[in-house]
């Protein structure tokens, strides 16, 4: 392997002007460092692959397309991206087709002896992701809570980040590589998408990266991405959500029964939490012998994958930071009665934890129109 690049304070990028970013300046010898680690990591590596988390949302897909870039042009390594599960959402899918990003699923050939692999915006082990339980990652970037269980040579867990993108887009900034237009276009879409346009779980790495790979994107494949064409399903089960939608004081609770994209679940608890009053909102979903679900909170200091993991317990797997979290629950072994019999479960529990009475006490979200002359 090449020794490690020599990083200059003025390191050029875009038609030959410096792409360092001034909130950087005072963390090149860090970088230094990091660099040097990642190196030694991957010392033995002929071929790499980064995996994002299984039906990889914009913030996944835009930190592994960058690691995957410095690591195949700063160290000379032949590197893919690869996915488990399904690239579901009409935005996700319009970001990899208009940036033209080259990302693949996974499939069980990957892991044939002489690979290695990198993972990021996950961690193994934590429900979400097909990397096997017997292997361990030569390298693992991610903001979400470090897991006891988790291993690798090279390990980078900013937890106090808002977005894994904001972690690589520093790593980007600090290796002298050019910034291209399509990375700075997927880094921050990855962001915005991930702390709703920094509103939310944004810290200050994560608002001063964005406002200066902002001017870097392109803006005409950025509205392209942010306003994709909808299909049908969509309309679907946003009707089946706004019918299958209960609320209780600030609470509200959606059951979509089976989806065809499990990426509809997390999308409804973003939607439904904009209803008026609520902080509060779990939507679940069955994908695949799985129960999926989604809480979001309006309360920065909910500690939404802390309560979701309890919800959960043994039965399944969960995550998330303090507004936001994500799980599932095997059901192979389940009958229909027994998967409705544990949704309810759920939904009581959610509220109990709330602090709220029985989930007979909620509401329709909808209320049928009365009938006029």
């Amino acid at each position: 392997m090449p020794g490690l690049l020599t990083l200059t304070p003025h390191a050029h990028g875009i038609d030959g002007c410096a792409t360092r970013l001034d909130f950087m300046t005072d963390r090149f010898e860090e970088y230094q460092e990091r660099f040097q680690k990642m190196e030694e990591a991957l010392k033995n590596t002929k071929r790499l692959i980064v995996l994002t988390h299984d039906n990889p949302d914009p913030d996944s897909v835009s930190s592994a397309v960058t690691l995957a870039y410095i690591i195949k042009n700063k160290f000379k390594i032949p590197t893919t991206v690869k996915y488990g599960g399904i690239v579901g959402r009409a935005e996700n899918r319009a970001m990899i087709r208009v940036l033209n990003l080259r990302v693949s699923l996974l499939s069980d050939t990957d892991f044939k002896p002489g690979v290695d692999f990198a993972v990021v915006d996950m961690q193994p082990n934590t429900g979400n992701s097909s990397f096997p339980k017997n292997r361990k990652p030569l390298i693992v970037i991610d903001h979400h809570a470090l897991r006891k269980t988790t291993r690798a040579e090279y390990i980078d867990v900013r937890t106090n980040y808002g977005a894994t993108a904001t972690v690589l887009t520093e790593y980007l900034v600090e290796s002298g590589l050019e910034m291209t237009s399509q990375l700075a276009t997927a880094l921050s879409y990855g962001i915005s998408s991930e702390t709703q346009d920094l509103g939310r779980e944004a810290g200050e790495a994560d608002i001063k990266a964005y406002l200066s790979l902002f001017p870097k994107s392109n803006k005409k494949l950025l509205a392209n991405i942010v306003h994709p064409r909808l299909p049908r399903d969509y309309y679907i089960t946003l009707n089946r959500a706004l019918h299958h939608s209960l609320l209780y004081r600030n609470v509200i609770a959606t059951r979509l029964d089976e989806v065809k994209n499990p990426d509809f679940v997390p999308f409804i608890a973003d939607f439904m939490l904009r209803c008026e009053r609520a902080s509060w909102a779990i939507c679940l979903g069955r994908y695949k012998e799985k129960i999926v679900l989604s809480i979001r909170t309006t309360n920065t200091k909910g500690e939404a994958g802390r309560f979701l993991r309890r919800l959960v317990g043994k039965r399944g797997t969960a995550g998330g930071h303090e507004m936001i979290a994500g799980g599932q629950i095997p059901t192979a072994k389940m009958e229909h009665e027994e998967i409705t019999k544990l949704e309810d479960e759920i939904v009581q529990a959610f509220l109990k934890k709330l602090g709220h009475s029985e989930a007979a006490d909620m509401t329709p979200l909808l209320t049928p129109e009365p009938i006029t002359a």
